[in-house]
């Protein structure tokens, strides 16, 4: 008789940077928690990370296309000022104005191109493959910055493709990463495209994250959106979600989908097991739990970090 080894779905690793040593340090703490999950889903994988904001009066966008040899140069010859930096299949572009004139100009002009990412600070990374070969390929392992959330993807609702892979940005500075399913998304895409959010793929993550994004343009704050998510959100979830100076986690009120937390003074480290925070400095004096169903966390740059007992 052959036992077969039970079917995971999807893992989340996300940190978040208390200390300058750890913002320095952090690509390299954040790469061996992503690639401990890889068993969890080996179709795709990708990682946000939060770093060098863009000057005032600029914004970052993160573009996306199919071919390692596109000219990136042409499209932003008139755009007075901007800079670029291009890594494999994706570039990284600072411009000056507005995001949403230039992804428009490009939507029409360059369908091939998918917007990753768009805001001050957020950075968006995704592949077809494995974390080891997608973070490689990106160079997070020397990275610094505030804060990293990534995904390995098994992919049970869409199609194995960069596009559909996570995380989710349909918002300036906002990303999602989600481990279970949604079983009211279909609707929910519908309602949301009538209020003006478009969508890219038919993940039920990204309909998620903009649901997430019409609850913040209707005034919400994150904890108040994350509130109603408990109640429009119909299925079961982990979600992480990045934002500009922080991260939230938040688990479905029957929590059937795993995850682990682990604060000390230096970080806030949230993974879909255990063993992917085990290697962390000073795990061993950290607070560590499950977060608990239907509750809402939320870490910021704007909240002193407080301090944890030893």
């Amino acid at each position: 008789m052959r036992l077969h080894k039970p079917t995971k779905m999807c893992g989340i690793a996300a940190f978040f940077a208390k200390s300058p040593w750890c913002e320095q340090q952090l690509g390299s703490l954040f790469v061996p928690m992503l690639e401990c999950l890889s068993g969890r889903g080996p179709d795709s994988a990708g990682f946000a990370i939060y770093r060098d904001p863009a000057p005032a009066g600029s914004v970052k966008i993160v573009l996306h296309h199919p071919s390692e040899t596109f000219d990136w140069q042409p499209l932003f010859a008139e755009q007075a000022g901007s800079t670029i930096r291009i890594l494999s299949t994706h570039c990284v572009a600072t411009i000056r104005g507005s995001a949403a004139d230039f992804t428009a100009a490009l939507a029409s002009e360059h369908p091939e191109i998918t917007v990753m990412s768009a805001g001050t600070g957020i950075e968006i990374f995704k592949e077809k493959g494995l974390p080891d070969a997608v973070m490689e390929r990106f160079g997070l392992a020397s990275a610094s910055g505030s804060h990293a959330i990534g995904h390995t993807r098994m992919a049970t609702e869409s199609a194995v493709t960069t596009a559909g892979s996570h995380p989710f940005s349909t918002g300036d500075d906002l990303c999602l990463v989600h481990n279970g399913s949604l079983s009211n998304h279909n609707r929910l895409r519908r309602n949301l495209q009538r209020e003006g959010i478009s969508f890219r793929t038919d993940n039920d993550s990204e309909v998620a994250a903009g649901y997430l994004s019409w609850r913040l343009r209707s005034g919400d704050t994150l904890e108040e959106a994350l509130g109603h998510a408990l109640t429009d959100l119909d299925g079961f979830f982990t979600f992480a979600i990045g934002t500009r100076d922080g991260f939230a986690v938040l688990r479905d009120p029957i929590a059937c989908k795993p995850a682990v937390l682990a604060e000390t003074n230096d970080y806030v480290a949230m993974a879909s097991e255990f063993r992917s925070l085990a290697g962390l400095p000073g795990i061993n004096g950290a607070r560590i739990w499950e977060p608990e169903p239907a509750r809402v966390y939320t870490w910021s740059k704007q909240k002193a970090p407080e301090a944890i007992a030893a």
